[in-house]
């Protein structure tokens, strides 16, 4: 067997997460950082929130960032949990959409998606998935 075979076999993808940190906002009283806890998207995943992601009208397809960036963030945080009912109920959100809207500042979602994608192995720039959908 190859080495790189051993190195593959011995590394599974599948549970493959990380602790990430986000924004200067995220810090206790003492100034430590909160860390995210992401976990990586596998090919079937990505395939399926861009699929949601992207409509079509007519010939033309249309790629929503903002639901694909969210759609991430809430599939592949572990850490803190966007899908926990008690949190949900605690902000008076019905879906876990509301509630990351409620609790995330915009560039807060970026830069999560972002670094979901990075995990996964991504290491282009939006605007090439968005033409990619597109094609």
């Amino acid at each position: 067997m190859s080495t790189l075979q051993e190195f593959l076999n011995a590394n599974p993808v599948d549970n493959l997460t990380e602790e990430v940190y986000i924004s200067e906002r995220f810090k206790d009283e003492d100034g430590n950082a909160f860390l995210f806890k992401i976990k990586a998207m596998t090919n079937k995943e990505f395939n399926d929130i861009r699929k949601r992601a992207t409509k079509v009208k007519g010939r033309k397809a249309e790629f929503d960032v903002e639901a694909f960036n969210r759609s991430i963030v809430i599939q592949h945080t572990i850490v803190p949990d966007f899908k926990n009912a008690e949190s949900l109920q605690g902000l008076g959100c019905m879906t876990p959409d509301q509630y990351l809207e409620k609790v995330l500042l915009s560039g807060e979602i970026v830069e999560l998606a972002s670094q979901i994608q990075k995990l996964s192995g991504f290491d282009v720039e939006m605007e090439a998935l968005v033409e990619e959908a597109k094609n």
